[in-house]
């Protein structure tokens, strides 16, 4: 009989995961007893409807925000107990993140921006270096000539190619994505598409990411849909 491979490692687990919120009507509940697992090399799809509680989970699982009962683990560390420093020394060292409203440094160049995290998890290598691998990442997602250019003037679409870069840069074990080709072209879309795929497949980079867009699901391993902050496997 043909051998079985081995499972990859599951980097990524939430067991029975939920989030309320208080306001003037009383509690809110947005997600409930929410589990999935996500392994080693696996690209896995958040979608839902608006206000569905999808980016709610995304925040949840990338240790952003602390769920009101369940479980978390990330890269084999339990984020119960742990403070904000020490959530964000896991990802500062691991992960890496594409946000919606791209959260990049107005004031700095989109070079500056890429070299912020590389210079946090490589802070031994030489800037030299540092810079090096920030232009590279930069020229991957076709912004070679915007580099010197402060994130303020680029436009919607160039904003998140470089917040692309910036989650590429540090070579990460795990990415989270939320809605990463909202703002861009078809072509350009597809182009940034063809990136982080190419992370997943070929460097065993997980994927976890928030799509609206049916195709760009189709493409991971698995989808899960969030309908009224329960999640179901499709």
């Amino acid at each position: 009989m043909p051998s079985v491979p081995p499972a990859k490692p599951v980097i990524l687990s939430a067991h029975q995961v939920s989030k309320s919120f208080s306001d003037s009507t009383g509690s809110v509940q947005v997600l409930t007893q929410a589990s999935l697992n996500v392994h080693a090399g696996q690209a896995v799809a958040l979608v839902g409807a608006s206000g569905s509680g999808k980016s709610t989970l995304l925040a949840l699982l990338a240790g952003l925000d602390v769920p009101t009962e369940g479980t978390v683990s990330l890269l084999g560390q339990p984020l119960a107990g742990l403070n904000e420093e020490a959530r964000a020394a896991v990802r500062r060292r691991r992960v890496g993140f594409v946000f919606q409203n791209f959260q990049l440094i107005a004031h700095l160049t989109a070079l500056e921006n890429v070299l912020l995290p590389i210079e946090l998890a490589n802070p031994k290598q030489s800037y030299a270096q540092q810079q090096a691998v920030a232009q590279q990442w930069l020229d991957a997602v076709g912004l070679s000539a915007q580099s010197r250019q402060r994130a303020a003037v680029l436009s919607g679409g160039e904003q998140q190619r470089v917040a692309m870069a910036r989650a590429f840069a540090t070579n990460p074990e795990l990415i989270f994505a939320d809605e990463p080709t909202g703002s861009l072209d078809h072509a350009t879309g597809k182009r940034i598409e063809a990136l982080m795929f190419e992370q997943v497949r070929a460097k065993g980079t997980a994927l976890v990411l928030v799509t609206h867009d049916a195709a760009l699901a189709a493409q991971c391993d698995v989808v899960y849909r969030i309908v009224g902050g329960v999640l179901a496997q499709e």
